[in-house]
């Protein structure tokens, strides 16, 4: 799910869904600011899309978010038609474009 690492989850809490032993599909929390905070991670392994995990996960997690009094807020690529129809369907509204650029550091 874009510049996301194993660093990443040191972040926040993270679930998953796992089927047969395997880790199906994940989401979590992870950048916090007063007042809001942000799901992160929603990924499912493509063995396992089209059963509405990614779904399952997201609302599970906004809703954590918001039982706090907090709002949930999230990042998306634009050509990420799949995941922004998702949102929008669970509630999600775009509220600005970002610029982006993701860099690597030295080794």
């Amino acid at each position: 799910p874009g510049p996301f690492t194993l660093e990443a989850l040191s972040l926040g809490e993270f679930w998953g869904v796992k089927i047969d032993g395997r880790l199906a599909a994940m989401a979590g929390e992870r950048m916090k600011q007063p007042g809001y905070s942000e799901l992160s991670g929603v990924c499912t392994h493509p063995d396992f899309r089209g059963g509405g995990l990614a779904r399952l996960l997201s609302l599970f997690v906004a809703n954590r978010i918001m039982a706090r009094g907090e709002v949930p807020y999230l990042h998306a690529y634009d050509s990420n038609a799949p995941a922004i129809g998702l949102y929008e369907a669970i509630g999600f509204r775009l509220r600005t474009t970002l610029n982006m650029a993701v860099v690597r550091g030295v080794e």
